[in-house]
């Protein structure tokens, strides 16, 4: 089966994956802001906030590639690039800092990991559950899909 990932934020999205060939899409930042979601509040509050040029891929936190939301962590650690140490090392090495902004609401020193489509999401209400995400998904895809098919008649 081929799975389409990347940039899946809504029921558009998954009509048009499903249109180039995909079984099924995967969609990942589309959840970070639901209210099951366990990433802070001030991470959250980053990705419905953040542009579609938000996003760098480091690996300066991790020491494994990752794109998130460029904020003072990234871009600090990012100035010195050769020094940052393989992972696990350096996940270790930022884990006190990061758990400690977390701690303090302080999204200027989290990891902030987001795909480049969150801007497409903004529309959804605050405090939606993932399961009324999925209905809401759902909804729009075959109402995509419809339109599709009116189209081809």
């Amino acid at each position: 089966p081929v799975l389409a990932a990347g940039g899946i934020m809504d029921g558009r999205g998954i009509v048009a994956a499903l249109a180039l060939g995909a079984q099924a899409a995967v969609m990942g930042t589309a959840f970070l802001t639901c209210l099951e979601s366990g990433i802070p509040q001030a991470w959250k509050t980053r990705v419905r906030s953040m542009s579609d040029t938000s996003t760098s891929v480091t690996r300066a936190i991790t020491g494994r590639h990752a794109r998130g939301i460029r904020n003072p962590l990234m871009q600090r650690l990012s100035e010195s690039a050769q020094k940052v140490a393989p992972y696990p090392v350096q996940n270790a090495l930022t884990q006190e800092l990061r758990q400690t902004a977390s701690r303090a609401g302080n999204s200027d020193y989290l990891s902030l990991w987001s795909g480049q489509g969150a801007p497409l999401g903004r529309k959804r209400q605050e405090g939606l559950g993932a399961a009324e995400l999925v209905g809401q998904l759902e909804q729009e895809w075959q109402a995509a899909a419809a339109q599709i098919a009116a189209l081809k008649r």
